[in-house]
């Protein structure tokens, strides 16, 4: 597998540029929003060769779909994302009287589910349900290759933000325990900002998932 990763758009987003064999590849959250950025990525697709086959959204807040309608007229591949987050991406269009930049919604999604599998890329990507961040947050599990692309629900030392649009941080925290970290430790984990980490790396040292991380005791006998 190989991955290429662009940070886009103000707020530092991680677009994922993903292949496993010669020529074909998937975007995971196609960020950019102005044309310089878009003509760094299609260049780069270009270079290398490159068609992607897919986009893999991990959720469907503003930074993270950007991109999507111009990936989506120029190659016509299907974008997969949850349906729960329509309602976010709809209640952030809002954000334009505020003169923050809002996303081109003209785009079709196709639904997925938890445990789904998506081929594309050369690729095999296992979805897992995550809500939280957002309702329709997801993680997109490669097995073979022991990579996972979280999106905004698990960062290196922390976790997604729950006070946006239909946030939940009770469910952000269940999902991450009962669903990620019982994953395996070397598993290489690609999240929507900042830097790559390891399932095992946040499991000892994650502030937030205290119940993972805390030194447990030892017990003696004693004679």
């Amino acid at each position: 597998m190989d991955i290429r990763r662009f940070i886009f758009n103000p707020l530092s987003e991680n677009t994922l540029i993903v292949s496993g064999v010669l020529g074909k590849c998937v975007v995971v959250d196609p960020g950019f929003l102005d044309s310089s950025e878009r003509d760094s990525l299609l260049d780069y697709l270009k270079g290398n060769g490159l068609v992607p086959e897919a986009v893999l959204l991990t959720h469907g807040h503003m930074d993270h779909v950007y991109g999507v309608a111009a990936l989506q007229r120029l190659y016509g591949m299907p974008v997969y994302m949850s349906g729960a987050d329509w309602p976010v991406l709809n209640y952030f269009q809002k954000a334009a009287k505020f003169g923050i930049p809002v996303p081109d919604l003209d785009f079709r999604t196709t639904d997925i589910s938890d445990g789904q599998t998506i081929g594309a890329g050369g690729l095999e990507f296992k979805v897992i349900a995550t809500p939280g961040h957002s309702p329709g947050c997801v993680c997109y599990l490669e097995e073979s290759d022991g990579t996972m692309f979280t999106g905004d629900t698990l960062f290196a030392g922390a976790i997604g933000r729950t006070d946006l649009y239909l946030g939940d941080y009770d469910s952000l925290i269940r999902n991450v325990m009962e669903k990620l970290m019982t994953l395996p430790g070397d598993i290489t984990v690609y999240p929507g900002h900042g830097a790559p980490t390891t399932i095992g790396h946040e499991r000892m040292t994650n502030p937030f998932l205290e119940p993972f991380n805390e030194p447990q005791e030892t017990i003696y006998d004693q004679d």
